[in-house]
């Protein structure tokens, strides 16, 4: 492995080519090690707020309970110092970590487990180079009888199947690449595949969105009126790379993931995550249902609502102003099945993610101070319903739910 010295010429941009020249393939390894941690998101799960980065002690919230993202520094006592190299590739590529102990997929492993073994090296190399932090974090705090680990087994054997990564011969390798980081180190379905009762992924929905911490990851598939197939290829790698396209701006859970990861993608890998998706396989022409009549109460109520707080943004027409209010007519996201994300939205309001191509950063006020239950879900279904746009009417019921999920939330 590269040694400190070296690594710290690296990055304090002091490194001259007789120091690169002493060890090239291990600053080459470190470096391909230092890319794949942000094609895995590593940073996005592995920092808290505020924290040392990759020290963990971030909380995810999951339908069964809280865990805690460990510190994946190499402290020797607090991270993972005294983790083996073979140890580092068995947590990746089977979920056991040191010492064998079992772990959730909340590290994504069952997506991790298709990545080469030489990737996963590469960023074991990249890992034993950080600064350790001392930073004890208690990871498992699920309630008994989750929290014995013992029961991953049959997890594992209903929901997990290990195995690299198998190229498609009849694709180009642009697809197969894209194909190779959304399905490996990106583990986009993580979020964004649907889940059964047991958390394993529904593998019959790949990529149609899925709900978690209090929002909806959206359909990414080539459903033209509920996915991506509105956007072009461009639109995909704008948004990745910015956080902005003309359809949207990615917020919540979303935009962390373009901070610490796609938005850090080279053009390349951008470009063929958006040519994977763009001939994924899956998706198409879902049905769209009758829309909802203007003359319904709820639909009457939600338009003077809509006029009264938001057609000032997103104007009358539903078609808001790119780059600062995302457009709601004809918004795959309006549309979806699940309003989740929707009623989070409007309760609790949100920023847009800030990048270098996009730093705006635009924010939406909260309104769950101003709006009843009910009204939020007749302006929901008002906006889901208008302009071209078709789905079920929201129940205040959903709305009063996620009121209270969010009220929890610390």
């Amino acid at each position: 492995m590269m040694n400190r010295s070296l690594l710290a010429a690296v990055v304090f941009g002091s490194l001259t080519s007789s120091a690169l020249a002493q060890d090239p393939q291990s600053f080459d390894r470190v470096e391909r090690g230092r890319y794949l941690s942000i094609l895995g998101d590593c940073a996005g799960c592995h920092t808290a707020p505020g924290g040392a980065s990759f020290a963990g002690g971030l909380a995810l919230d999951t339908p069964f309970g809280k865990l805690v993202a460990p510190n994946i520094t190499p402290d020797r006592e607090t991270g993972i110092g005294n983790m083996t190299d073979d140890e580092f590739v068995a947590t990746l590529h089977e979920g056991r970590g040191h010492n064998g102990r079992r772990l959730y997929p909340a590290m994504p492993y069952p997506a991790y487990t298709k990545m080469s073994e030489d990737d996963v090296r590469s960023m074991r190399a990249y890992f034993k180079t950080l600064q350790p932090v001392r930073n004890e974090v208690v990871s498992n705090q699920l309630p008994f009888p989750l929290n014995i680990r013992l029961a991953m087994v049959f997890w594992n054997w209903l929901n997990f199947t290990p195995g690299r990564f198998q190229p498609n011969p009849q694709k180009s390798a642009a697809w197969n690449r894209g194909a190779y980081i959304v399905e490996g180190p990106a583990h986009c379905g993580t979020c964004h595949t649907p889940k059964t009762l047991l958390g394993g992924d529904k593998t019959a929905m790949p990529l149609v969105g899925g709900t978690l911490q209090g929002w909806f990851a959206p359909d990414i598939t080539t459903d033209t009126r509920k996915g991506i197939g509105a956007w072009s290829k461009e639109d995909l790698a704008q948004y990745l790379k910015t956080g902005v396209n003309s359809f949207t701006l990615a917020s919540g859970p979303m935009s962390e993931a373009i901070t610490h990861s796609t938005s850090q993608m080279n053009d390349e890998d951008i470009a063929a995550i958006a040519t994977y998706l763009k001939d994924s396989g899956v998706g198409g022409n879902s049905a769209k249902p009758t829309p909802i009549a203007a003359s319904d109460n709820a639909m009457r109520a939600g338009a003077a609502i809509y006029k009264d707080n938001c057609a000032a943004c997103h104007r009358d027409s539903g078609t808001g102003d790119t780059g600062l209010f995302p457009k709601l007519a004809g918004s795959a996201l309006v549309q979806s099945d699940d309003p989740t994300t929707l009623a989070h939205v409007v309760l609790s309001g949100t920023r847009a993610v800030s990048t270098v191509g996009a730093p705006t950063a635009p924010a939406m006020p909260a309104f769950d101070w101003r709006l009843n239950d009910a009204q939020v879900a007749a302006v929901l279904t008002y906006i889901r319903n208008s302009w071209g746009n078709a789905a079920a009417a929201v129940p205040a019921g959903a709305v009063a739910d996620q009121r209270a999920s969010l009220t929890k939330t610390p």
